[in-house]
């Protein structure tokens, strides 16, 4: 009781601080706007930590209490939302983390090791409730961290940032991104009925934010044709229904959501919008549209040819990868190139076995050879994150004894006998005035160029989504199924759905219970990331793969385990290896079942099948 009480005075003590250290400018209309809001957020956290404070023993009645006080409190932060995801996002994740435990595998494990986070706030408070034992102080925590982390949203540095209009317009891109995203598909929200009166409520708290911010920096608005789309937006969802599976998902992204973001990305271009958060690390202002392959990227492609730009030179490296990658030249025994295992005419992958022949032909490797289509759109490369670019995993290939064997220096050794590779990498050399002979680098980095372009095509779902093209009804009720009932946007996210959600910086590892063989007889004994990062939440998780072009690229799971797309629904469908009876303990697939009937399922598959690529294929 007394620490919700003092956190509570720390927190009333910072808005006066705050509001009367304003200076007499344009944005002060704003600013007390935000604090007005962020007030009543904190009044809400206030109330309920005292509920829970106050409760003797937590009573079905308690809980049914402390359940209200939650929602109540979860749509106030709706009204804040816009500004705290983008603002401070590592503190939100304490105000409402959907997960417990979360391993850092953002961008910058590039430069640091991965770190644990423990997760606080509304999302976890709300799952807390339906434990069988619920225990008082657990709880109480769930929401004293909450309220921690939301003080951090009332010092200087960040009302300071409201002075210029540049953060509106990076808050309210990654707003509408999450609106694509992230708030319809109950990835946050444990009681899915809450989802649409939530997005309802932030819909129309947002308005408001716009009119005022409007006020305020009149000389970077909003357009009256932003207004009157958004208004076009709230009159939408507030004719849908509340059951969020019935939310025609498909229109409000495509005529709505979409066409915002448009608008978003031209006022950041117009207002010469500056950014110098990391949360833009991946995001390209230039992309004009969420399913614009150019909206974010994980990888370079060129590696070391990054500074490479004109057209003749690039072609040059793309010949010379395309080259190598049919060219057994590569491995030890020069019997074995990239494309032995990386199909082109199969999607970049190996459809005809489970897990391809190792390098003596006999046995066979532990993992399903992935396809090398969009693999651009990860930050962290194979299934287990283990490398950070896709030269270095290039790299590995070529030198694992039992892939391809080489050493590193015989390989280039081996490559540069030959005069066409020779005369081209040599004239390449100028290009990387840090290298001053040609290196393994240089090779992958051709090789990853080369199929790094197969990653640019375009679905039908994508020309429907950019209103070039129209898909079928069953594509539709497929993907509205997708971010719904089905849960599948809760790990597979718009608009690769792979595990990179906005702002696009982090890969999602999953547990699923996949089995070792099609009959449930045992778990798949590959550890997964935790062979990367041991940790108990890690056992068994493996990154996120993209659906694009999934009708293609069977057989499934890390393992290839499934060979059909209706075999893997099912699997989904039935609550993954823990639905099934084998034990995995720390499996982030809900063990329930969807109960999807057998349309619904082919839905699925039909919207699945519609993101299918024009990737043009070729063996040489």
């Amino acid at each position: 009781m007394k620490l919700v009480k003092y956190v509570s005075g720390l927190f009333l003590l910072g808005i006066l601080v705050l509001i009367f250290s304003f200076n007499n400018s344009e944005s002060d209309n704003y600013k007390k706007h935000y604090l007005a809001k962020i007030n009543t957020f904190i009044q809400a956290q206030n109330k309920l930590g005292n509920t829970i404070s106050n409760s003797t023993k937590i009573t079905k009645a308690e809980i049914e209490l402390i359940r209200n006080e939650i929602a109540h409190t979860r749509l106030q932060l709706k009204a804040v939302d816009f500004w705290l995801r983008y603002l401070e996002p590592l503190a939100y994740k304490k105000i409402n983390s959907p997960l417990p435990v979360e391993w850092e595998t953002e961008v910058f494990e590039k430069h640091e090791k991965p770190y644990k986070r423990i997760g606080a706030g509304l999302t976890l408070a709300e799952f807390y409730l339906d434990e069988e034992q619920i225990n008082k102080d657990t709880l109480l925590h769930l929401i004293t961290e909450s309220q921690k982390a939301t003080n951090t949203f009332l010092q200087d540095s960040i009302t300071n940032k409201m002075k210029s209009h540049d953060h509106f317009y990076l808050c309210n891109r990654l707003f509408l991104l999450n609106l694509a995203s992230i708030y319809t598909t109950g990835f946050e929200c444990p009681d899915t009925s809450n989802v649409i009166p939530e997005l309802r409520f932030m819909l129309t708290q947002t308005k408001e934010l716009y009119t005022v911010y409007n006020q305020s920096f009149p000389t970077n608005p909003l357009s009256d044709n932003y207004f009157k789309l958004f208004d076009a937006t709230i009159q939408f969802v507030n004719k849908s229904s509340n059951n969020y599976s019935h939310f025609n998902h498909f229109e409000f992204i495509r005529d709505y959501i979409n066409p915002l973001f448009i608008l978003n990305q031209q006022f950041i271009i117009n207002y010469s919008v500056f950014s110098s958060s990391n949360l833009d690390y991946a995001l390209n202002k230039t992309a004009n549209s969420i399913f614009d392959k150019n909206l974010y990227n994980g990888q370079n492609t060129k590696g070391i040819f990054l500074r490479v730009n004109d057209e003749t030179s690039l072609q040059l490296i793309n010949d010379l990868g395309k080259k190598l990658f049919f060219d057994p030249i590569l491995s030890v025994n020069n019997e074995r190139s990239c494309a032995s295992c990386h199909k082109p005419n199969e999607y970049f992958t190996d459809t005809a076995v489970a897990t391809s022949l190792q390098l003596n032909n006999k046995d066979v490797l532990s993992r399903n050879t992935p396809s090398l289509i969009n693999v651009q759109f990860n930050h962290l490369s194979m299934l287990d994150g283990k490398f950070y670019t896709l030269q270095h995993q290039g790299k590995a290939v070529i030198t694992n004894p039992i892939e391809m064997g080489s050493d590193e220096v015989e390989v280039v050794k081996k490559v540069l006998n030959v005069p066409e590779y020779k005369k081209g990498f040599k004239k390449l050399l100028k290009y990387t005035p840090q290298e001053k002979e040609v290196t393994l680098e240089h090779l992958v980095s051709a090789i990853s160029f080369f199929y790094g372009k197969f990653g640019n095509g375009y679905a039908p779902f994508d020309d429907a989504m950019n209103k070039k093209g129209t898909v079928s009804q069953d594509v539709i009720k497929g993907f509205n199924l997708f971010m719904s009932k089905a849960q599948c946007a809760t790990c597979h996210f718009v608009p690769q759905f792979n595990g990179v959600k906005p702002p696009f910086i982090g890969s999602e590892f999953e547990v699923l219970g996949t089995p070792q063989d099609a009959h449930y007889k045992a778990l798949s004994p590959d550890k997964g990331r935790y062979e990367i990062n041991p940790a108990t939440e890690t056992m068994n998780a493996f990154r996120t793969g993209s659906l694009r072009n999934i009708e293609h690229t069977k057989p499934y799971m890390h393992n290839g385990v499934f060979k059909t797309l209706d075999e893997v629904v099912e699997f989904y469908n039935g609550g993954g290896g823990a639905g099934r009876g084998l034990k995995v303990d720390n499996q982030t697939l809900s063990s329930d079942s969807l109960k999807l009937n057998v349309n619904e399922k082919q839905h699925l598959i039909q919207f699945m099948k519609a993101l299918s690529e024009k990737v043009v294929l070729s063996n040489q």
